[in-house]
Formats: C-alpha cells, sequence, structure tokens
C-alpha cells in the first residue's frame, strides 16, 4: 500500500514528473510478491478440492464381481472309481500234438474264427503209413486168434466124446485164445492211437477269437515238446476287466449284488472318453493286504472291440442313484477350520456364509446332505474376496442362470453382467 501510494503521489505531480528509482523498484518487488501469493493461494484451494472428492469416493464400498449358481434338485448318481485292466476272457496258445513238418497254414493274422474251424496241417503221410500197418497187424493177429478158438473147440469136442484129449490141454489151449484175444486189442487201440494223430494233424480252433501273429512260418518242422506255440487266440468277445476297490467299499458292493446286477463303465485314459458298459461279475475271495484293495470282475460284450487284452481303464461302478439330492457346482464348496462352508447370495445382494454337508462330489457336481436348500443360490467364483455381509454384483455361471431365484442384478446391469454404469471407476 506504502508503494501504491507513493506512486500515485508521483502521478498527480503531473504527467511530466519522473518516478524515483528507488520507487519504482520497490513497486516492481511488490507487485511480484502479490502475483505469488494469487497463486500460492490457488493452488492450495485446487489441493484442498481434490482430497475432498478422493475422500468421498474411498469412502464408496463397491460390490465384488462373482459368479453364481442355483441348487438344484436331482438324481444323483453313485460310482465307485478304481484302475483297472482289460482281460481276455480266454487265452489259447496253439501248439501242435504230435511232430511233422507243418505243410498248410489256414488264417491269416488278425483274423477273427470260431470255434472249430481249422487253422493249419501237419504232414499226415507218416501217420497214415502207421495206420496201414497197424492194421496189417489187427488182419494177422485176428486170423491166428480165430485158429487157436477152432483148436479150443476141437480139443473140448474130443474131450467130451473119447477123452483123447487131456483136460490139461484143453485149459492150456483156452489160455492161448485169451492171449491172442489180449494181442488183437492191443492192435487196436494201436490203430485208435494212429488215427487219433491223424486227427491232430488238422490243428482246429478250441475257443472263438482274434487270431494274433503267426509265429511259425509254413514249412518248418513243429514239435510237442516245443515251448513256443504256433499261435495265440484271444476271446475279445466277452472280454473281461480286472479292477480294484478300497476294502472299506467291498461290503456295500456285496450287499447290492445280491439284490440286482451292478453296472460297471469303462473309460479311457483321459477318464472322460466312455468305451463300454459292462456288468460285474464277481469279487475276489481275498484282499491284497500290501494296498488294502479287493479285485473285481466285470464282463463286457465287446461287441465293437473296443476294449483289447492288457489295456488299462478307469472303472465306474455304479453303486447306486440317490434320489431328490440337492446339487451345486464343486467350486462352490469352500473349506476351513470348521469344516465346508459357502457362500450364499442374498436378495439383497449380499452374501452370508453357510456350513453345509457334504455328502459327496461326482465329477464337478457337489451333493449337500443338509445345510443348504434347493433354489438358493451360491457362489461359485470370487469367493477370495468375500468375507461375511460382502456386497456382490451376481453374474450368471456357466449352464446357471440366478434369475427367478430371489437374486436381483444391480441396476443399469444386464442379467449375468456387470454394472454397466458409465461413471462408475474402471476396475
Amino acid at each position: 500500500m506504502v508503494i501504491l501510494s507513493g506512486v500515485l503521489q508521483a502521478g498527480n505531480k503531473g504527467p511530466g514528473a519522473a518516478l524515483p528509482a528507488s520507487v519504482y523498484r520497490k513497486y516492481c518487488v511488490g507487485l511480484s510478491s502479490l502475483v505469488a501469493l494469487c497463486a500460492l493461494a490457488l493452488f492450495l484451494a485446487s489441493c484442498g478440492g481434490g482430497d475432498a472428492k478422493t475422500a468421498a469416493r474411498t469412502n464408496v464400498v463397491l460390490p465384488v464381481p462373482v459368479s453364481v449358481a442355483t441348487a438344484e434338485l436331482r438324481d444323483m448318481p453313485y460310482y465307485l472309481t478304481g484302475l483297472g485292466s482289460v482281460s481276455a476272457f480266454y487265452t489259447v496258445s496253439i501248439k501242435s500234438r504230435v511232430d511233422g513238418q507243418l505243410v498248410e497254414v489256414k488264417f491269416k493274422e488278425g483274423q477273427f474264427v470260431k470255434q472249430g474251424d481249422l487253422l493249419a496241417v501237419i504232414d499226415p503221410r507218416p501217420y497214415e503209413v502207421q495206420l496201414e500197418q497197424a492194421q496189417a497187424q489187427l488182419f494177422k493177429d485176428q486170423a491166428t486168434l480165430r485158429d487157436a478158438q477152432l483148436n479150443l473147440q476141437r480139443y473140448k469136442d474130443l474131450l467130451h466124446n473119447s477123452g483123447a484129449m487131456s483136460q490139461q490141454q484143453v485149459d492150456t489151449q483156452a489160455a492161448t485164445v485169451d492171449q491172442l484175444d489180449g494181442t488183437v486189442r492191443t492192435d487196436q487201440a494201436m490203430i485208435d492211437t494212429v488215427k487219433l494223430q491223424l486227427v491232430y494233424c488238422h490243428i482246429t480252433a478250441p475257443v472263438s477269437g482274434r487270431i494274433g501273429l503267426r509265429l511259425v512260418d509254413p514249412g518248418n518242422m513243429v514239435h510237442a515238446t516245443d515251448t513256443n506255440p504256433m499261435l495265440v487266440i484271444t476271446q475279445l468277445q466277452p472280454i473281461a476287466v480286472l479292477f480294484t476297490l478300497p476294502e472299506d467299499n467291498l461290503p456295500a458292493v456285496a450287499q447290492r449284488m445280491n439284490a440286482r446286477a451292478l453296472t460297471v463303465e469303462a473309460y479311457g485314459r483321459d477318464n472322460v472318453t466312455k468305451l463300454a458298459s459292462g456288468i460285474l461279475q464277481t469279487i475276489d475271495n481275498q484282499i491284497d493286504q500290501t494296498t488294502g484293495t479287493g479285485r473285481l470282475k466285470a464282463v463286457f460284450d465287446n461287441r465293437n472291440n473296443e476294449l483289447w487284452p492288457n489295456q488299462f481303464v478307469n472303472c465306474r461302478l455304479l453303486l447306486e442313484t440317490r434320489n431328490n439330492s440337492t446339487t451345486v457346482p464343486a467350486a462352490a464348496i469352500q473349506r476351513g477350520p470348521q469344516g465346508t462352508y459357502v457362500f450364499v447370495a442374498k436378495p439383497d445382494n449380499t452374501v452370508t456364509i453357510r456350513p453345509v454337508t457334504l455328502a459327496f462330489t461326482q465329477e464337478n457336481v457337489s451333493v449337500i446332505a443338509n445345510g443348504l436348500s434347493p433354489q438358493e443360490v451360491v457362489v461359485t467364483d470370487g469367493q477370495d474376496k468375500l468375507q461375511e455381509g460382502s456386497k456382490v454384483e451376481p453374474r450368471q455361471a456357466a449352464g446357471h442362470s440366478p434369475q427367478g431365484s430371489g437374486v436381483s442384478a444391480p441396476s443399469g446391469q444386464k442379467p449375468g453382467g456387470r454394472t454397466q454404469n458409465p461413471s462408475s471407476p474402471v476396475q
């Protein structure tokens, strides 16, 4: 103010009056200070307003986006699962029962054959010659036997009619007849043996099944004492699967086997691809002490040859079907120090913690024994950000809809989506 009054006084002296240098310097300094003070006041005012807006924004509690699903009533199958391996119903290693040269092969590798089909032929000529020799020997011995029988009859007539023959000679001739009769029977047995060997020269399939790879080529000599088979036949229709279950499950399985046939499903290594369905046939008569499991055998028709011997499969034994079970997605189940619980979404878009008792989980579906009612809505995703009473922004989970379940979407939000208000802050 002093500087301004000095300037005004100098101006009153007239337009031609000169302004003193000291006054001019004071005037410039004062003007600069005034401008700086005004700028500082404006800066402080703007900073104070921003803090107030930030504080107001911080006090607003934003809802947590979550996925929800509705608890449903459904009939849930209860499966027991175990790892198993496929076993051929019958496996037969075909070997020669006679010695000779393999002259003919009547099958192809991988061919399906029926019981009694001709598979191979061994050279029968040596056995045909033996048969002729045995038949000739039989003819000779039969002639000798007839002569001895005639002599015996003559001796008997002489003994009874004239007494010209002693009883000792008659008895000796009778013994000779019996000896020759035994020789004839031996010859007949030899003929039957050679005929059987001729039958063995023609190898036939003992069971119906599929032939594997040929192990002996035509032209080779085969013997009855060979350790390696000529071929292997495996019966694939039907086929068996051996799998294991914990010993605690065996009493329940045995009890239900007495009431009805239990279905067994075989799945591939991915445990997703279903290969075949069959029937449980039996339970083994002992438990493996090293693993605490029991072996079970199931039989499959295998009409399309989905199963192969020694194949590893995942088996599911349908023990029972539990009707009218309360089910939720398995992702909704949470576990804590007090046990299992779920977050239940209420109509006011808040959540509450609900302890539940879990009956069992089948794949991605959990069956609730108690603690939850059908049509209640549970949170399936985003539970890590929730606590008792948290505000939520529900959205539809895959395959489930919260509509009609008592949970309303916030204003400006499409059902199953996030809030569409453009003024809301970006998450």
